[in-house]
């Protein structure tokens, strides 16, 4: 049994939050984020803690305790540190450039791919790597699988978009049997 639900949450120097609209607003360096809590869930602000309690001991109760408890720790992460994604572009011809609020992605395709940067979003290009910085966990991440996603790494010669660190199974090719 998971026992997350009942640690509280711990607010840094310069994070403060406020339980309000049925949701928790998270306001720090970062940037301010809000959340809507499940209405079972009771969020209570407090010492400079953040506690999540819930009412009894049903299966379903237990796990929006875990989950509200995440998501909370989550976004005091974000609001303080930011969270970051970095991807790795593999193969010949293969480019990205950031201007402004579009990543503009040379895939190998027919055609350009411009990819409008969400709002609360920073994404930088070195060489071949795009890294992707923001308070939201959700959204960079929602945003990093989607760049994957346009070409992801291929078995046999390792060409795509992956994680940085992402370790891809290679196949052996055909064998030239003769």
């Amino acid at each position: 049994m998971s026992r997350i639900g009942r640690r509280p949450v711990a607010l840094p120097s310069g994070v403060s939050a406020t339980a309000k609209d049925g949701g928790l607003e998270v306001k720090g360096a970062k940037g301010t984020l809000f959340e809507k809590i499940h209405s079972e869930i009771k969020v209570e602000v407090a010492d400079g803690q953040v506690k999540c309690e819930r009412p009894d001991d049903r299966k379903e109760s237990k796990a929006l305790h875990g989950l509200v408890r995440a998501l909370v720790q989550n976004m005091v992460t974000g609001v303080s540190d930011g969270f970051s994604k970095e991807l790795e572009i593999q193969g010949v011809g293969y480019r990205a450039d950031a201007q402004g609020k579009k990543l503009n992605l040379l895939l190998g395709l027919s055609h350009p791919v411009n990819m409008p940067v969400p709002e609360g979003l920073s994404v930088s290009v070195q060489e071949n790597v795009i890294k992707i910085e923001g308070a939201n966990r959700q959204v960079v991440g929602q945003f990093a699988a989607e760049i994957r996603k346009l070409r992801p790494p291929e078995p046999y010669k390792g060409k795509g978009i992956r994680y940085v660190g992402e370790q891809i199974r290679r196949k052996v090719g055909k064998a030239n049997v003769g």
